[in-house]
């Protein structure tokens, strides 16, 4: 009687733990644009800590000896892990036998992706913390994007940006699209693309730059009611932990198969509601792309009109 070896009985849980934390740290969009400050707390505390945001201050004119001290509320917010996502699947032993490819690492690769796809659907969905005032187009009246317009639009995320005092040094601003938008911003001539930001640091997966902000393409911003939420900010804006990702092995007693199951724990919280803008877009204006973007020598696809410095808004 032939034996069948299993491939998830010999792995170690922890060790497969570990490289799911290591993957989920790499290439996902909207992990560039938020920050894990209270990561540490979460993870020595518990599934909720306390974030204390300190009050503005007033500077005012001394006219006497006599000083007037303000009162300062500092604004007290909780941060909770309160998504709570798995996957559990199962593999025959003949398929595990007949498999040439190393399977725990691909099905590892694609439990990550999996998770990518919640994660930024979740983080991207906190548009609906961006204020009023920083908001360009409206439910009623989404911005109508092509490639004349485009870079009008942008310019105005990045002056709510400013206005709000949420871009300062050192601060970059980052903005979210998807390919469809990515499709208009390539033929816009005051793009620049990541092989021409020359020395400048770009966030990991950025395509370049617009109006002072990295671009990011992520496909999990999808049409909500005929209308895109494009997303911009800063990374203080939204703070973000994870406190687990576990992975277990187990062996089915019904059938020859292995079972492998996983478990990520997340939560976020928008801190600064100012330091995020949103462009309400209507996805309906989506058409063919008339003039198709020329080819350049680099490896990101966009026109060879050059951009000059005087074209762009300060940031």
């Amino acid at each position: 009687m032939t034996e069948f070896s299993s491939t998830y009985s010999a792995f170690i849980p922890q060790i497969w733990s570990k490289k799911l934390n290591q993957m989920l740290e790499k290439n996902c969009v909207m992990l560039q644009c938020v920050n894990k400050n209270w990561e540490g707390e979460i993870k020595n505390q518990g599934d909720t800590v306390k974030i204390i945001t300190p009050a503005d201050v007033t500077v005012s004119t001394l006219t006497s000896d006599n000083i007037e001290y303000a009162s300062l509320s500092p604004v007290s917010q909780d941060l909770v892990i309160d998504q709570k996502k798995f996957f559990a699947f199962k593999i025959d032993d003949i398929a595990q036998v007949q498999s040439n490819a190393d399977i725990m690492e691909a099905h590892l690769t694609n439990a990550k992706k999996a998770i990518e796809v919640v994660q930024d659907s979740y983080l991207l969905g906190l548009h609906t913390d961006v204020p009023e005032e920083n908001t360009i187009g409206s439910e009623d009246s989404p911005v109508i994007l092509d490639k004349t317009t485009i870079y009008e639009q942008f310019v105005k995320l990045a002056l709510a940006l400013k206005n709000s005092d949420a871009v300062y040094s050192g601060i970059k601003p980052w903005v979210v699209i998807n390919p469809n938008i990515e499709a208009y911003l390539l033929q816009s001539p005051e793009f620049i693309s990541a092989y021409k930001v020359a020395d400048e640091t770009l966030r990991e997966g950025s395509i370049g730059r617009i109006a002072g902000m990295d671009v990011l393409v992520s496909t999990n911003l999808t049409e909500v009611d005929d209308k895109y939420y494009v997303l911009a900010g800063t990374n203080d804006a939204i703070t973000f932990a994870s406190q687990l990702a576990k992975i277990e092995s187990l062996r089915d007693k019904d059938s020859f198969s292995d079972l492998v199951r996983g478990l990520y724990l997340y939560g976020a919280k928008t801190v600064q509601p100012k330091s995020l803008a949103k462009l309400v877009v209507s996805a309906s204006a989506d058409s063919v792309i008339e003039d198709e973007p020329e080819i350049s020598t680099g490896e990101t696809t966009n026109t060879e009109t050059t951009t000059t410095e005087s074209s762009l808004p300060e940031g």
